[in-house]
């Protein structure tokens, strides 16, 4: 919905890239990570995202697919971080928020391992949240005990995203 009120603004040649990109980060993206912080993510998920993500990039700076322009590139020329990175810096900070509540809080007794109730269908059992956050921290080599740290948590899980 947010996208296609946007769309005079963002398809306007006259606006600069970096204009847009802006814009983009602050409304358009937001609306898009809304919920993924507590989202047991999938590969799947993660790859409809960023194709999202990437149509409306290039539609925004006015390439096609056939125009064969790396999305490194049109990230770059937009200044936006790629969205698998902003989800994993969602979830990470928000499970900072959680690991320093003290232990009887009630948001620390809840389980990221939902169990679910009766017999598992076939196939691969589902991916959890847990599963999900300890993949994380891993691929950024973090621990559970750097979250109380507020500083270092922060500077640790932050993505920046890349200037012109």
């Amino acid at each position: 919905m947010k996208w296609k009120r946007a769309s005079g603004v963002l398809r306007d040649r006259r606006m600069p890239l970096k204009l847009k990109g802006k814009f983009y980060r602050t409304a358009i993206r937001p609306a898009m990570l809304y919920g993924t912080k507590c989202w047991a993510v999938k590969h799947q998920h993660v790859h409809k995202m960023s194709v999202a993500e990437m149509r409306m990039l290039r539609w925004m700076c006015g390439h096609t697919r056939k125009d064969k322009i790396r999305n490194e590139d049109i990230r770059g020329k937009v200044g936006v971080a790629e969205i698998e990175g902003k989800m994993r810096e969602n979830r990470l900070r928000w499970f900072g928020h959680v690991q320093k509540r003290p232990t009887d809080a009630p948001i620390r007794r809840c389980d990221y391992g939902t169990e679910v109730q009766g017999r598992r269908g076939r196939g691969r059992p589902r991916k959890t949240l847990e599963q999900t956050l300890r993949k994380d921290l891993e691929y950024l080599d973090l621990t559970k005990d750097m979250t109380q740290d507020r500083a270092q948590w922060c500077s640790k899980i932050h993505i920046v995203d890349p200037t012109q």
